[in-house]
């Protein structure tokens, strides 16, 4: 076998061992990390998030799209949140800017600005950190923050209220089938 065929079937093994042994202490299956994707055309991995989805823009919720949903999988989940809040030099806190919740499973993503009446049906909203339900786009008060869009499929659906971040991650705990992240950023004054 060629050197490097050798190297990347150990690196394969590895990242199988690593992700098995993830999924053992966290009850997530081990190919969640590697079959489900969430994208959006709007931004990359660690890209800036376009000011059009800020509150400095338009506040428009950034379109998303996702592949690899389990086929037995009930449900999917959204949590987008910063982690960076107030500042991303001390944070102290994480600020929850969307929760959605019972989205079908067959729908493969939400089209920019789904959260102003666009979601798909039977989808709902939780309670975010402005104390309302829907999307709340990046608005930092200083320096560049991270937004985490954080999907998770489901084997079941969850209670039809507004749920908030906490009782969605308290609900979804021994459901999780799959998931998968997507992180941008964003700082005032970006473009």
């Amino acid at each position: 076998m060629p050197r490097s065929s050798a190297r990347t079937l150990r690196s394969s093994l590895a990242r199988s061992a690593a992700l098995a042994l993830l999924a053992a202490v966290a009850g997530v299956p081990a190919i969640a990390e590697e079959t489900m994707k969430l994208t959006s055309a709007a931004f990359g991995e660690n890209q800036s998030i376009p000011k059009i989805y800020s509150c400095e823009g338009k506040d428009l919720s950034p379109p998303l799209v996702w592949t690899g949903v389990p086929a037995n999988a009930k449900s999917l989940a959204l949590i987008v949140d910063d982690p960076d809040a107030p500042d991303p030099a001390a944070p102290r806190m994480t600020w929850v800017h969307w929760v959605l919740y019972d989205i079908p499973v067959s729908a493969s993503g939400l089209a920019e600005g789904a959260a102003s009446g666009g979601l798909p049906k039977g989808a709902l909203e939780g309670t975010n950190d402005w104390e309302r339900t829907g999307y709340g786009g990046p608005c930092p008060p200083i320096g560049r923050h991270r937004y985490f869009h954080k999907l998770y499929a489901l084997d079941t659906m969850l209670p039809a209220k507004a749920l908030t971040k906490v009782d969605v991650e308290s609900a979804i705990k021994g459901h999780v089938l799959a998931q998968a992240e997507l992180i941008g950023t964003y700082q005032q004054g970006d473009p």
